[in-house]
């Protein structure tokens, strides 16, 4: 950062610019994420944003992060929803199978319902088989939704609230970006 400051035509590309590349630094990647996924994200947003001066780049590169982020509590928020139906699953199957089992044989009749919402999750045809099988004791689908929203309830309250306080600095940057390029745009005289 101590080279020639480059003028406000010159930041107007859409890659970033070597100067900043320090204050850009590539997430930490959760297992299943992509830097590839991350830097096409960042280009796209900087490619919107066409940042033209030293602030914007800076705010860019905010939004940028910001942005994968929300990608990310998405994706995890869609993940433990999955997880949540498979012990919606396991609960159902536990309330007509382990119905009048012998106290001697609870613990095993426990792991193999277990063992049967891992294979609804994993398996198609066990899934198939599973979900007409609940269905048959009146478990629809909108009871195992609800059941699942019922158990994850608090830590999709906390996903709510990572989402909407992310978002919310998006905005704020966005508008920042606005706010600056109208106080640098030259005044225009009525004629």
């Amino acid at each position: 950062m101590n080279s020639p400051f480059q003028t406000a035509r010159e930041l107007t590309a859409t890659a970033l610019p070597a100067e900043f590349a320090a204050l850009a630094p590539p997430p930490l990647l959760l297992p299943g994420e992509h830097l590839d996924h991350y830097h096409a994200l960042r280009q796209a947003i900087f490619a919107d944003l066409a940042p033209r001066s030293a602030i914007e780049w800076l705010l860019a590169i905010d939004v940028a992060e910001l942005s994968w982020e929300i990608q990310r509590y998405r994706m995890l928020r869609h993940k433990l929803l999955e997880t949540y139906r498979q012990k919606a699953i396991e609960a159902a199957l536990r309330q007509i199978d382990m119905v009048g089992i012998d106290p001697d044989f609870e613990h095993q009749a426990e792991y193999y319902t277990q063992q049967n919402a891992l294979s609804w999750r994993i398996d198609p045809i066990a899934a198939t088989e599973i979900d007409a099988r609940l269905a048959a004791y009146g478990f629809d689908q909108d009871a195992i939704t609800t059941e699942v929203y019922v158990q994850a309830r608090e830590v999709l309250v906390l996903f709510e609230g990572l989402l909407n306080a992310a978002q919310t600095k998006r905005m704020l940057l966005l508008r920042e970006i606005r706010h600056q390029r109208f106080v640098s745009a030259p005044m225009r005289r009525p004629h």
